[in-house]
């Protein structure tokens, strides 16, 4: 052979030798993993994440995947935004290490220790738990409490080499012989798409899959590359040797592995929720029977279908929709055929395989119910559970409970325990009448069934910079907050804000005129077309001391009259008013003296004159409006007037009509008016102008079977009536029908899926040609229109101040009725007001949750706390003092004086307390010719006392029936205050300073 001839044979054996060494490296790195660990761990060293002061702009977050997802780790941007927009900032947020940074920023999924377990988390205002919820519910807490059989069933079915200890170095996150063999497959698919082949996928990429890839699944070569690439850096994140992340690898997939959700369950995750959701079986007991040796048949039996049981649910974790709800069927042939299998391969044996064999697994047939929760105990929570929904954004209690989140709130634990122990046992009439709740204007325990009886207690502590809720109970058992998410007559509570409706005015006239000279003023007066404007320039002109606070107090000793004899044009009609007391109805009694009995007539008279300022502020002499027919803004009062009205007709119309189909619609209509051939012509023909005379014809004979209408008079009436020959209101008139109620049906029978705004939309022509009667009516009708207007436009205004002060509704009643309750209002809202006044007229955010910690202890981490609070001046601190000196009488000498030296300074001496009962009485009446009242009965029955208490504390006490049974009820506001009095040992500890932290004054870093 050639020199050359040698050199290439050399050649060869030496790549030979060479791809034998590279392959041999290559089976010794599958089996021992060694240089994947040298490399793995030594990268893993720089990853991690800290803790630090303030936020951090580079943060990173995942965006998909379901465990992410569920544990709102996608969504922490959004809530810190909105967070941080709001009253809040971030005051400590995590930073990633840049090895991990730059991991995440390739790609990668976040490396860190993962939580089996999250929820919500809600403390007090010292730390102590309220509320928490952990998902999944039940799980493996360690290893060593999975029983043997279950980690060898799993490793049998799905990743045989997990726990191999020969090679402690071993990368969990590759099976090399199934990924070739996965590999190998992948020819099938291309040629036949859809086919189900086996899958590569270990522990440990089923885990990474399930958790973070989008919607938990594999949707690519680059998602299974992230996959096997993360699970594999997390593998060696605590060094080369990899047993214990192996064990735990096991743990948290049978923790974790995803069982679709099952309504009235939700989400079931893990083997132990799935055990539970599924069969209604503990894992406890499972885990009990199948760790133990079947001594008899029963044990047998037991073991046998716990086991069956979990194996099925193992295999469901393939196809979990599928299996556990489509085709429980083939789950059961899909167990049955691994029992066989695993019984051939050693891990059960053939007694407990004959045995599982012979059951078939039994699904429970409803959902398992959740654990009873006394909504009375978690009031408070609840509160602030709904609470956190607005402010993160989060749409359902459901999602929220899932958040990784820990909220600390400014509730005082134990003073809300006491309080709530005591709402707990007001229905006992024995402990009622105990703590003076029985009595007159209180309850009658014989009659009344004080089960009935809902209270409301709240209490804020007014801190440097915001009002922080420290109670907040009832003893409603359902979920129903009525302190901030119902609307409820409380009566004479809505003199307080009348009252500083009416300090305002004077407030705002004193700054207008007080500064003039009285020749000025004289020509002010003169001027003045209302009654509070005429006694602020008359008292300027004849005071020595001409200062806000001298005004308010003389506007204070205003007298006014109590008597109910006169009738008051309000509200679209006239209307008569009572005193609670007839004792006070011949009386003429002070701003204050009306304040501190309740008298109800010198507050409707007191509101008249509000009204009266606000349409003389409207920029139009009411005068010369309603006595000048010419006058330019006639036309537009009775325009707007037709216009509201004309809308309100339509909705009831809409109401009616909505769900009908034209065939039904034209019956109704037809039937609302007396079966008169003429009328009904109209009818027909303006709801279906295009209707040929054999539909009419079959129409009128099918109304009036019985009378004898010829050809030829039908066919007069439908020539007579035809489109277009009479005006909207003319129709109206003919059929006897509202113009626009025969507009409507018209409208809705080309347009049957209309929306009511469609509706409204359409209409604004015939709702102003429906009233061209208005336009042309007597003066004196005009007049009553426009009344109604300017009174209406009036309320618009008087609305907006009180929404300035916190009022929660968009409007009020346009009535001199809201002096005294009419417009309803809301607990929670008063307590706004009172610690307005409280605040010396600034009002500052009412805060529940002071701190946010999210995803504590992962990359993801953030603690968000209160940021710089300010406040708004709404009202002069002249006004808040004058009316608190108002309440303070009410507490001492009028309605509320029972409260009066039962709150104890640290001295001993009584706490200064003021506040405004109110009592509502909603009832429905019904009358009849003439305006005679043939029945009343109450719906509900309200008390309400909104209080202060020294300086610090205010809040509100309200008893609340509703129903029928509200009629047999007779309780004032005597009830919510003598209640307030019996809660003074609960209080007690809270409210003197030193026996516990008072406002929040400094705010921590951390939780």
């Amino acid at each position: 052979m050639t020199r050359t001839g040698w050199r290439r044979v050399l050649l060869g054996v030496a790549i030979l030798a060479a791809g034998a060494g590279i392959a041999a490296f290559g089976v010794e790195e599958a089996r021992t993993s060694r240089l994947q660990a040298r490399l793995l761990s030594g990268y893993a060293e720089g990853i991690g994440f800290s803790l630090r002061e303030g936020p951090n702009p580079q943060a990173r977050y995942p965006t998909a995947g379901p465990y992410d997802e569920r544990l709102g780790y996608t969504a922490i941007p959004g809530y810190l935004k909105a967070l941080t927009q709001d009253l809040y900032a971030v005051e400590m947020q995590a930073v990633l290490s840049p090895s991990l940074d730059r991991f995440m920023a390739l790609g990668g999924n976040a490396v860190y220790p993962e939580k089996t377990r999250a929820g919500l988390t809600l403390q007090d205002r010292n730390g102590a738990n309220l509320y928490s919820v952990r998902y999944p519910e039940r799980v493996f807490n360690r290893f060593e409490e999975v029983p043997p059989l279950v980690a060898d069933t799993l490793l049998f079915i799905e990743n045989r080499e997990l726990l191999d200890d020969s090679e402690p170095r071993r990368n969990p996150a590759v099976e090399w012989d199934r990924f070739a063999g996965a590999v190998a497959t992948l020819p099938v698919q291309w040629v036949r798409p859809g086919q189900r082949v086996a899958g590569g996928s270990t522990l440990a990429t089923q885990i990474e899959k399930y958790r973070h890839s989008p919607d938990g699944q594999t949707t690519g070569a680059t998602e299974k590359l992230r996959q096997m690439v993360s699970a594999s850096l997390r593998a060696y994140i605590d060094g080369e040797d990899t047993s214990a992340q192996r064990r735990r690898i096991l743990v948290d997939y049978l923790n974790s592995t995803p069982l679709t959700a099952r309504p009235g369950f939700g989400e079931v995750n893990g083997l132990g929720d799935g055990l539970w959701a599924w069969f209604g079986t503990d894992l406890t007991v499972a885990s009990k029977v199948l760790r133990e040796p079947a001594m008899d048949l029963r044990s047998l039996q037991l073991k046998a279908l716990a086991y069956k049981q979990v194996l099925s649910l193992i295999l469901a974790q393939r196809r979990p929709s599928h299996y556990l709800i489509a085709d429980r069927e083939a789950l059961d042939r899909l167990a049955n055929s691994h029992l066989r299998l695993l019984a051939d391969s050693g891990v059960v044996d053939a007694a407990l395989r004959d045995a599982a064999l012979a059951l078939k697994v039994e699904f429970r047939e409803d959902a398992p119910p959740p654990p009873t929760t006394s909504f009375v105990e978690q009031k408070a929570p609840n509160a602030i559970r709904a609470r956190l929904l607005g402010m993160l954004g989060v749409p359902s209690l459901y999602q929220l409970d899932r958040l990784d989140l820990t909220a600390q709130s400014t509730l005082d634990a134990p003073t809300q325990a006491r309080v709530v122990e005591t709402l707990g046992k007001l229905a006992d009439p024995t402990f009622a009448a105990q703590i003076g709740l029985t009595g007159e204007r209180l309850l009658d325990a014989k009659t009344n069934d004080l089960s009935k009886i809902i209270y409301s207690f709240t209490l804020f502590e007014r801190g440097p910079d915001a009002n922080y809720m420290r109670v907040q109970a009832d003893n409603l058992d359902q979920p129903l907050d009525i302190n901030e998410g119902a609307k409820l007559d409380l009566g004479s509570t809505a003199k307080l804000r009348t009252l500083v409706s009416y300090l305002e005015i004077m407030a705002e006239l004193h700054t207008r005129y007080a500064h003039l000279p009285k020749d000025l003023l004289a020509d002010v007066g003169e001027e003045a077309s209302d009654n509070l404007t005429r006694w602020a320039v008359e008292w300027l002109t004849t005071s020595r001391d001409r200062s806000l606070t001298a005004m308010l107090d003389a506007a204070m000793e205003r007298r006014y009259s109590a008597s109910p004899g006169e009738a008051f044009f309000t509200g679209g009609g006239l209307h008569s008013f009572v005193n609670f007391n007839p004792l006070d109805n011949g009386s003429i009694l002070t701003v204050t003296q009306s304040l501190r009995n309740s008298v109800n007539l010198p507050f409707i008279r007191m509101m008249r004159e509000i009204v009266q300022f606000h349409i003389a502020e409207g920029g139009e002499d009411s005068g010369d409006i309603l006595h000048k027919p010419d006058h330019p803004a006639r036309q537009a009062y009775l325009a707007r007037f037709a216009d509201k009205e004309g809308a309100e007709f339509l909705n009831r119309f809409y109401t009616d009509y909505r769900k009908r189909t034209p065939d039904e619609a034209l019956a109704r209509l037809a039937s609302r008016s007396r079966p008169v051939p003429y009328r009904l012509a109209v009818i027909f023909r303006t709801v279906r102008p295009k209707a040929d005379l054999a539909a009419f014809t079959a129409f009128l004979r099918g109304r009036l079977p019985d009378a004898a209408l010829s050809d030829s008079e039908l066919s007069r009436l439908y020539a007579q009536y035809a489109p277009g020959k009479f005006p909207l209101n003319d129709l109206g008139y003919l059929a006897r029908v509202h113009p626009l109620e025969l507009w409507l049906v018209k409208h809705l029978q080309t347009n049957p899926e209309a929306k009511r705004q469609e509706v409204l939309d359409a209409s604004a022509r015939e709702r102003q040609e429906s009233y061209a009667w208005l336009f042309k009516a007597r003066q004196a009708a005009q007049n009553t229109r426009i009344r109604i207007g300017l009174e209406e436009e009036a309320f618009q205004r008087i609305a907006e101040s009180w929404k300035r002060l916190g009022y929660p509704f968009e409007s009020l009643t346009p009535s001199l009725a809201t002096a005294i309750g009419s417009s309803a209002d809301r607990p929670a809202a008063l307590a706004e007001l009172m610690g307005i006044l409280l605040n010396d007229g600034v009002r500052v955010p009412s805060v529940r949750v002071k701190k946010l910690h999210f995803a504590a202890g992962t990359p993801f981490e953030a603690v968000v706390g209160l940021g710089p609070l300010e406040g708004k001046r709404v009202l002069r601190p002249e006004i808040c003092r004058a009316a608190l000196k108002a309440l303070m009488d009410v507490a001492q000498n009028g309605t509320a004086k029972r409260v009066w030296g039962t709150f104890k300074d640290p001295a001993g001496q009584p706490l200064p307390i003021g506040g405004k009962t109110g009592t509502g009485d909603h009832r429905l009446d019904r009358y009849g010719p003439g305006g005679r009242l043939i029945e009343s009965r109450a719906v509900a029955r309200t008390a309400t006392f909104v209080f202060y208490l020294g300086d610090r504390f205010f809040g509100t006490m309200t008893a609340f029936v509703q129903g029928p049974e509200a009629d047999g009820y007779h309780f004032t506001s005597a009830l919510p205050a003598q209640l307030l009095k019996s809660l003074a040992p609960a209080l007690q500890p809270l409210l003197v300073p030193g026996m516990q932290t008072t406002a929040e004054t400094a705010r921590p870093t951390g939780l």
